[in-house]
C-alpha cells in the first residue's frame, strides 16, 4: 500500500460527502489507518473497496473495542489451506465428486447436514490410518495463522477453532496454531475402518454462531472468521465477522472481507502492528 492509495481513498470518500482523517500508518507502505465521519460504515466499505482494487479494507465503528478479547475461527480452508474431506476423498478416488459437494455446501446451495452425511458415506471403509496420512501429507497451516492466534493470546484473548470438518484434523491443528479450545465433527469408525457415519449432534452454523455466544465475551469484543456459507450466522453474531477469501455469500454478509492477504490482515485490523506479532 502506498500513500497515493491513502489519497484515492479519501477522495472516493470525500465524493460521497464523508471526510476522511490524516492516516496514520501501521507500518510504513503495508497498512495505514484513518477515521471517517459523515458515511454509514456499509457504504463505506463499498466505496473503498471499489477505489482500492487489490487492496485489503476493513471498515469498522471506532466505538467498539479494537483489539478483540475473542477469536473464533473456522478451520477448512480458513486456518488450513485444504478441504479435509476432500484431499480424504482423494485416497479413495472420488475427490472430484466429493469437492464439487463440498464448493456447492460452502455456497449455500446444499443443506449442510446432508452434503456432510453424503459425503462421508462415500468414505465407508476407508482404512482410518488413511486420516494420518492425509494429515501428514496434505494438511497446511493457512499463511499468518500462528501470527494471528498467538498474537492475541499474549495480549489475553481466547480462542476456539470450530470447524464443520473432523476433530481428527482439527486437534493436531488447533494445537500447532495455539487454539485454546477445539471443536468439530467426529467421523465414526469400527474396527479401524469408516462406518460412513458422523457422530450427533453435528457442528454446522447454528453450532458456530452458539459457541460464539456462549463464550462469555461482550459480542463488540469478538472476532469470527470463516470462508463459507455455514459461518455466515456466526460472521454476523460476531463484533467484526472477516469473511477469508470467501463464497460470494459469505463475502457479502460479513462485515468485512479479506481477498488478498493472508491472516495477518486480522491483526492489522485490530490495531496490531509488526513488532508486536509473534511468529
Amino acid at each position: 500500500m502506498s500513500a497515493a492509495d491513502g489519497a484515492l481513498a479519501r477522495e472516493a470518500l470525500a465524493a460521497e460527502g464523508a471526510t476522511a482523517a490524516a492516516p496514520d500508518w501501521l507500518d510504513m507502505g503495508d497498512a495505514m489507518d484513518f477515521t471517517v465521519t459523515g458515511i454509514a460504515a456499509a457504504r463505506a466499505r463499498a466505496v473503498l473497496e471499489a477505489a482500492l482494487p487489490g487492496l485489503d479494507v476493513i471498515v469498522q465503528p471506532a466505538a467498539l473495542p479494537r483489539r478483540k478479547a475473542l477469536l473464533i475461527a473456522d478451520m477448512d480452508s480458513t486456518m488450513i489451506t485444504c478441504e479435509c474431506i476432500d484431499e480424504l476423498a482423494d485416497y479413495a478416488g472420488i475427490k472430484a465428486e466429493v469437492a464439487a459437494v463440498t464448493e456447492a455446501a460452502m455456497r449455500g446451495e446444499l443443506d449442510f447436514e446432508a452434503a456432510l452425511d453424503g459425503r462421508v458415506a462415500l468414505l465407508k471403509g476407508m482404512d482410518a490410518a488413511v486420516i494420518d496420512q492425509c494429515r501428514r501429507e496434505r494438511v497446511r497451516l493457512m499463511p499468518g495463522a500462528t501470527s494471528l492466534v498467538r498474537t492475541m493470546a499474549a495480549h489475553g484473548a481466547r480462542s476456539i477453532l470450530i470447524s464443520g470438518g473432523f476433530t481428527a484434523f482439527a486437534r493436531p491443528v488447533g494445537e500447532a496454531i495455539g487454539f485454546e479450545e477445539v471443536r468439530a465433527n467426529t467421523l465414526l469408525i469400527e474396527n479401524d475402518r469408516l462406518t460412513g457415519k458422523v457422530a450427533r449432534p453435528i457442528i454446522d452454523a447454528a453450532a458456530k454462531r452458539a459457541a460464539l455466544l456462549a463464550a462469555g465475551i461482550d459480542l463488540p469484543a469478538t472476532m469470527a472468521v470463516g470462508d463459507g456459507a455455514n459461518d455466515i450466522p456466526m460472521l454476523q453474531a460476531a463484533g467484526l465477522g472477516i469473511a477469508y477469501h470467501a463464497k460470494p455469500k459469505a463475502a457479502a454478509a460479513a462485515h468485512a472481507a479479506v481477498r488478498y492477504g493472508d491472516l495477518t490482515v486480522l491483526l492489522r485490523a485490530q490495531g496490531y502492528r509488526r513488532a508486536e506479532w509473534l511468529a
